[in-house]
Order: C-alpha cells, then sequence, then structure tokens
C-alpha cells in the first residue's frame, strides 16, 4: 500500500491543505476560502464514496444511479464555473458528448465490465476529463467575447453570420483548454507516471500491462476532451451559452452580440 491510513496521514493532510489556502492567501489569488472548502467536501465525499462502493458495485440498479450522479454533479459543477445564468445546463452537453459514447464504447466492446470496480473508475476518469476542458474552454472562450465583443461585432457589420464572428474570435483561445490533457499525454513516462500506472503497479500487474491501461487512459481522455470542446465552442458560438449583460467588458457577456 502506497500510504497508510493512518494518524500522520491525516496530519500532513490538513497541514498540505492549510499551507495551500495560506500561500493563496498571502499572494492574494482569492481563492484561499474555495481551497479550504474544497478539501473539506472532497474528505466527505470520498468518505462516503468508499462506504458506499462496495454495496454499489454488486448491484446494477445502484451502479447506475451512481453513473447519473457522477455526471449530474460534473454538469452542475462545470455549468456554474462558466457561467451564472440559467444556460449553465447547457454544460451537460459537451460532457454528455464527451463521456457518454466513449463509456458505451468501452462497454460495448467488453474492455470495461459492467461492474462497480471496473465501470465508476473509468467512467469518472472520462466524466472528469470532459468536466476540465468543458470549464476550461467555456470560460475561455466566454472571457474572450467580453474582451473583444467589438471585433465581433466589426464581423457581423462586414456580413458574418453571428455564429460566424463568434467562432472567429473565440476558436483560438478555446482550443487552449486541449493543452493540458496534450502535454501530460506528451510526458507521461518522462515527467511524470499518471495514476493510472501507479495503481496498476500497485495491483500487481506488470509494467507492461500497466502501460497500456495507462495509455488507452491518455488516448480516451483525449478523445473525450477534444469532443467536449468543440461542443462548448459550437454552444457559445451560437449563444446557447452565454453571460447576461451587465457584467464584464462587453456589458456583461456577450448574449446580444
Amino acid at each position: 500500500m502506497l500510504l497508510p491510513v493512518s494518524p500522520a496521514l491525516g496530519v500532513v493532510l490538513v497541514v498540505l491543505l492549510v499551507l495551500a489556502a495560506a500561500i493563496a492567501a498571502w499572494a492574494r489569488l482569492g481563492r484561499s476560502r474555495e481551497i479550504l472548502v474544497a478539501g473539506v467536501r472532497a474528505t466527505a465525499q470520498l468518505a462516503v464514496v468508499s462506504l458506499l462502493i462496495g454495496w454499489v458495485a454488486q448491484r446494477l440498479g445502484p451502479l447506475l444511479g451512481f453513473l447519473v450522479l457522477m455526471f449530474a454533479a460534473a454538469a452542475w459543477t462545470a455549468g456554474r464555473r462558466v457561467t451564472s445564468n440559467r444556460t449553465w445546463w447547457w454544460a451537460a452537453v459537451p460532457i454528455g458528448a464527451g463521456a457518454l459514447p466513449a463509456i458505451g464504447l468501452l462497454v460495448v466492446t467488453g474492455l470495461v465490465p459492467v461492474r462497480g470496480l471496473a465501470l465508476i473508475p473509468v467512467a469518472g476518469i472520462l466524466i472528469g476529463g470532459a468536466l476540465t476542458a468543458t470549464v476550461l474552454g467555456g470560460r475561455r472562450a466566454l472571457d474572450e467575447l467580453a474582451t473583444r465583443y467589438g471585433e465581433v461585432e466589426a464581423g457581423m457589420a462586414l456580413g458574418l453570420l453571428d455564429r460566424d464572428a463568434r467562432l472567429e474570435i473565440v476558436r483560438p483561445a478555446t482550443a487552449d483548454a486541449l493543452l493540458p490533457g496534450l502535454d501530460q499525454t506528451r510526458t507521461v513516462g518522462l515527467v511524470t507516471l499518471a495514476g493510472a500506472f501507479v495503481g496498476m503497479l500497485l495491483g500487481g500487474a506488470s509494467p507492461v500491462e500497466a502501460g497500456a491501461v495507462q495509455l488507452f487512459v491518455l488516448v480516451a481522455l483525449m478523445a473525450v476532451q477534444v469532443v467536449a470542446v468543440a461542443v462548448v465552442l459550437e454552444l457559445v458560438a451560437r449563444g446557447r451559452l452565454h453571460r447576461e449583460r451587465g457584467r464584464g467588458a462587453c456589458g456583461g457577456g456577450c448574449r446580444g452580440l
């Protein structure tokens, strides 16, 4: 076992969390409270999941319900990160478009059995990757619209459709949401040994088996994130996902552009 569950582990976790919040406060990053809340929430949520996972893994109904809960939590989290208005629920579309076909393909081909201990971790990785890509892509796209709204209006004045004018502005910034996944894939084995690889080794798998699983995870994540970014880009370009006027550089958002 890599980390023994002991009082020492709890002390180290508390020290690291407090240190992160303190540094954020010292640097005036404005996220100190969020860091502490995130740490406490993660502790509570993992405690509950750890207690439930064994029960869920043995029953199809609870397993599917747990997967739906994972997806709903991801959509809520991503949507509220991107925008505070009622269009937040559109964030469920890129997450679903990216993660659900990949999960379905793995199940249909038999690569991942419909068992909790196999399906939940894989689904969590893919849904989490789609969540990250949606948040990064959506925020970058809407921030870019707010900053460069004049260029969007200029494009429309030249005869471009609303969607096309927005796409010209937001596409490069939105594509940057793919950089973390690309960098992780490029440097795996050179800079870091990712979680799936380490977990397989600790579970007794051979290095070759662990490497194959890690490669699968990274490639699947790239596919999921590309789909999520492409879909969130389209949603922003069509004005489905937007911010209201009254905030930001373009009077809030860019719904009316």
